[in-house]
């Protein structure tokens, strides 16, 4: 008996190839529809003339349009699932006219390994599922990709494979996606590995691997290295010789090299073994690292290739198959490395790829960039009772800055936060946070066990405290912390690579410190959301070419509608933009108070019209401007059988607002209070580095800003200089007009005032109110 057919496997599908005016609006180009396989033979069999047209359902609108069968091109059901899963019709047409990465996405499978596009970067990954984690029940529901990222991806992610309390699969904690296939990309060979290029010959005439031992010839002298960078593609690879002190490489042609093969009468593998066996710690290699006062966790530098230096950590230490002396493995601040911790297919340490290198212990030196920062620093840091060796932890609780005591002890060179290794959103955010507020001091505090306890001190007495008091601190006290937040997070890349603001606050607050949610939202359709950080999402509308902070927090509560479920203590938003270098406007105003009182859940609230208590909501009023500029409206009863008997506003749906019995009980009518936040400080992002403004007093041009990195001392064995300075200029754009901003010039904004309009990345703001319950 044959096997019943599902009912949409009758169903064929199609994508939109132009535009199709439907009544007043237009479908556009990408947008997928389908009918019914009846439907469709029905209209292209029979006696009358071949169709010209189709009565297709589009999926995303749900309505039934007549289309010419020109602009359709069929799909398969499974193309049609995974090209639903791109939102953006124009990018799924694009993606559709490739071809080639829709027909691997349509082969794809779990267990395969991939590259994924995030954060504007490509890292390896695996992937763990493949199908739907939106709606089930829908018609056609869209396939994605369910990736764990790997190397230096891992714990850029989001989700550990559940997503909305559903689990999808399992990985590493904020080290997995959910994708659609636009961003992956399956094939794992580059062009050049193809059948029967001149790499594979390559390889298949001089098989020679990373690690082989291999013999050559320098002025007619034999000596012998270990291959170190595999360049067979071009010709040539790089050898550390035997007899090197450094870890300067040679670069060697293939055709000047034979690979020694192991002749001992051991059993295979037993050179390996023994040496293996030997622990990081045994005489030699003990006595080598107190000489050269090194670890694991160091910070080295390497003489790299003749005239370069390369900066790197040691992630390990001990001894190598087939090489008497110890060695070091290194991940490099750079992609100047060959290796992502593996040797000879057996992995040592995690880094990204090309981070990593296995050098001689013996051609491992301190950084010496590192140590300048300690050693010459002026003298004027000197604190009394802590000397440098120390460090500088400062015990008990030290109050934010405010005022001119602030200017006094912040203001100048090496005064901040010292910036070292791509620390810079990590200064910027401590900084904004910490110098003249005390929003999260409960997290300095709060009861906690170790290791959360360690890096909770850390962050008081090593950074907080000593900001707070002598306005500096140093590279190496936020390098612990670094450490520190490394080993937790489990995530090799921390102490090196650049991260985003917001996933540092989370780390450290969510998952190490384990505070309270900072934010919590009320959603229409999933209940309470508890967050940390608030991105704001929004539809560009031509109207708002320089819109302030409480417009966008508006806007975007609106379009995703949510309500605050209480009035937040401190309330950090991120701006419209993606990545680095695409941002949505190009200037936004700052708020310097942010009112949220309607923004909130059984807030008492104003009618619009008459500022009587309100009773009703409309979302559908939000864009009308006539009756007021703001976007949220809220009418008395009255008011809004007025405001809707307008013929353009009958069709609308007001909502009542639920009014607290304890309002109603003590005051009714009375004065309507509000509930606003103060702005205390806006970190920026401009070509990969972040810097931050602070508001330190009440004045209005009480601002003053910072810049870990702002100078340097040296060159490579120099030391970065960090900077605060005040910058009252900020104060006269903030009073100018709109129509003044539209027309200002960035380039020509005085002092340091472009940064702030231009690149802002996240805003804090702060409820001294709410505090006092933290």
């Amino acid at each position: 008996m044959e096997q019943e057919r599902d009912t949409d496997d009758f169903l064929m599908y199609f994508i939109l190839m132009e535009k199709v005016p439907v009544g007043n609006r237009t479908m556009e180009p990408g947008k997928l529809c389908y009918m019914s396989e009846e439907s469709y033979l029905q209209r292209v069999s029979g006696d009358h003339n071949p169709t010209q047209s189709l009565n297709v359902h589009f999926l995303e609108e749900g309505a039934m349009v007549e289309v010419d069968v020109n602009v359709l091109h069929p799909l398969m059901r499974r193309q049609a699932a995974l090209l639903l899963a791109i939102t953006n019709p124009t990018e799924r047409l694009s993606c559709f006219l490739e071809r080639g990465l829709l027909d691997q996405a349509v082969k794809a499978e779990v267990g395969q390994r991939v590259l994924v596009e995030h954060e504007h970067k490509l890292y390896p990954a695996f992937i763990h599922y493949v199908g739907n984690f939106l709606d089930s029940s829908a018609l056609l529901p869209p396939i994605y990709f369910g990736v764990e990222l790997e190397g230096e991806g891992e714990g850029r992610g989001k989700i550990d494979g559940t997503y909305r309390g559903v689990t999808f699969f399992k990985c590493k904690q904020n080290s997995g996606l959910l994708l659609p296939f636009n961003k992956v990309i399956f094939s794992g060979a580059a062009p050049s590995d193809s059948l029967g290029s001149p790499s594979v010959q390559t390889r298949a005439l001089n098989p020679v691997n990373q690690g082989d031992k291999v013999s050559f010839f320098v002025d007619d002298k034999l000596k012998r290295g270990l291959v170190i960078f595999n360049k067979m593609a071009d010709g040539y690879v790089e050898v550390l010789p035997e007899d090197s002190t450094s870890s300067t490489l040679m670069k060697i042609p293939l055709d000047s090299i034979v690979k020694e093969e192991i002749t001992s009468g051991r059993a295979p593998g037993a050179a390996s073994m023994f040496r293996e066996q030997k622990s990081p710690n045994d005489g030699k290699l003990k006595e080598e690292l107190l000489a050269r006062n090194l670890e694991v966790d160091s910070l080295v530098q390497i003489q790299y290739k003749e005239g370069e230096m390369a900066y790197g950590i040691i992630r390990w230490l001990g001894y190598l198959p087939q090489i008497e002396d110890a060695m070091a493995g290194v991940e490099l601040e750079e992609d100047k490395g060959c290796t992502d911790g593996c040797w000879q297919g057996r992995r040592y340490f995690c880094c990204g790829p090309k981070r990593g290198i296995f050098v001689k212990l013996k051609a491992c030196q301190p950084d010496t960039r590192f140590l300048a920062s300690k050693d010459c620093e002026p003298k004027s840091l000197e604190v009394e009772g802590h000397n440098r060796e120390e460090g500088y932890r400062i015990p008990g609780k030290v109050p934010p800055l405010t005022g001119s005591s602030a200017v006094d002890i912040l203001q100048g060179d090496m005064k901040g936060i010292q910036g070292h290794c791509n620390s810079c959103y990590m200064d910027a955010a401590l900084f904004s946070l910490f110098s003249c507020s005390s929003a999260l001091d409960s997290l300095l505090f709060k009861p906690a066990s170790h290791p959360d306890k360690e890096i909770q001190r850390t962050l008081r007495e090593e950074i907080v405290n000593p900001l707070r008091k002598i306005g500096y601190v140093s590279a190496d006290s936020v390098m612990m912390l670094r450490h520190q937040l490394m080993q937790e997070s489990q995530c090799p890349s921390f102490t090196t690579s650049e991260k985003d603001p917001e996933e540092f606050l989370n780390l450290i607050t969510q998952r190490i410190l384990r505070a309270d949610p900072l934010l919590k939202l009320q959603s229409r359709d999933q209940g309470v959301q508890e967050c940390y950080c608030y991105q704001i999402f929004i539809e560009k509308q031509q109207e708002m070419t320089v819109p302030n902070v409480q417009q966008l927090l508006e806007q975007s509560f609106h379009h995703s509608h949510l309500k605050l479920a209480e009035v937040p203590s401190c309330f950090i938003i991120q701006m419209p933009r993606f990545g680095k270098d695409y941002k949505m406007f190009s200037k936004i105003v700052p708020s310097l108070e942010l009112d949220v009182t309607d923004l909130l859940l059984d807030n008492p609230r104003e009618c619009i019209v008459c500022g009587q208590l309100a009773v009703y909501e409309c979302s559908d009023c939000f864009k009308d401007d006539l009756l007021s500029q703001q976007g949220l409206k809220q009418y008395c009863a009255l008011c809004c059988q007025q405001a809707h008997s307008h013929r353009k506003r009958k069709h609308h749906m007001p909502l009542p607002l639920r009014i607290p019995d304890s309002f109603l009980q003590s005051q009714g009518t009375g004065k309507i209070p509000r509930e606003t936040l103060e702005l205390f400080a806006v970190l920026c992002i401009e070509t990969s580095h972040y810097v931050s403004f602070v508001k330190y007093g009440v004045e209005k041009g009480s601002w003053m800003f910072f810049d870990s990195m702002a100078d340097r001392y040296g060159s490579e064995n120099g030391y970065n200089i960090p900077r605060v300075s005040l910058c009252p200029e900020v104060a006269t754009y903030l009073a100018s007009p709109l129509k003044d901003l539209v027309n200002q010039n960035p380039r020509e904004m005085k002092g340091v005032a472009k940064r702030l309009f231009c690149d802002a990345y996240m805003y804090m703001y702060q409820s001294k109110r709410m505090a006092l319950y933290k």
